[in-house]
């Protein structure tokens, strides 16, 4: 290693004294050096959601195991699986946290989503969740038959929907829709699969909107000028 060094060193001087010579100018040369690499450990920032503390109220049951919880309540009972990038803790005063079991991008990804999720759990089964529908449009109309939600929205045939287990659905005026319940991900679907069969359009605002969705309106074709 040495020999190999001294050699380079060498080289190194005979090839500055060749480029004087020919130049006429002298080319200064600094000696070899070791090149050292420092690994940085760069720290993810924490969500500002993920990191607020969720409160139980007193008539939720909460039962944590490794990455399983349950959440029962008056109004029904939630269960979900988390993932290994998110842990659980729920300290002695009865809030649950929810924290990184790792510094990863997808750990901080998960951190907010998560606490979320869980929130969306805890007020489920204690307070509910509603989603309110309003169908807009000459003839468009729904009724209840049994467990069966049906809408006529200009089709030559109703459409039929069943109302999925824990949900509950009440008709108002024929018009308005109202989805509750306890779980906040399958009122979501729901409502998002009855708004499905006919969307609102832009130019006269005829479909099923969320109630208090503001459809953008565009302006129809201009009558020929005579």
């Amino acid at each position: 290693m040495a020999s190999l060094t001294t050699s380079i060193h060498s080289a190194c001087n005979l090839n500055a004294a060749f480029l004087g010579d020919r130049s006429g100018f002298s080319v200064a040369v600094a000696p070899l050096g070791r090149v050292r690499f420092v690994r940085k450990l760069v720290e993810c920032k924490e969500s500002r959601i993920g990191k607020k503390p969720i409160e139980v109220p007193t008539n939720v049951t909460i039962t944590l195991e490794g990455q399983d919880l349950s959440v029962k309540g008056p109004l029904g009972e939630l269960s979900r699986t988390f993932p290994r990038e998110v842990k659980l803790v729920r300290d002695e005063s009865g809030y649950i946290k929810v924290s990184k079991a790792v510094e990863t991008r997808r750990a901080n990804q998960m951190h907010g989503l998560f606490r979320t999720l869980t929130d969306n759990m805890v007020v489920g089964v204690s307070k509910g969740f509603e989603k309110r529908l309003q169908l807009v449009g000459v003839g468009y109309r729904a009724m209840l038959e049994g467990k069966d939600l049906v809408l006529n929205l200009g089709f030559s045939h109703p459409v039929r929907m069943t109302v999925p287990e824990g949900l509950k659905v009440k008709v108002e005026e024929n018009t308005r829709i109202a989805v509750s319940g306890y779980d906040k991900c399958a009122i979501g679907e729901f409502a998002a699969a009855v708004r499905k069969w006919r969307p609102p359009e832009p130019y006269k605002g005829k479909g099923v909107k969320y109630a208090d969705e503001i459809v953008r309106r565009k302006e129809g074709k201009a009558g020929k000028k005579k």
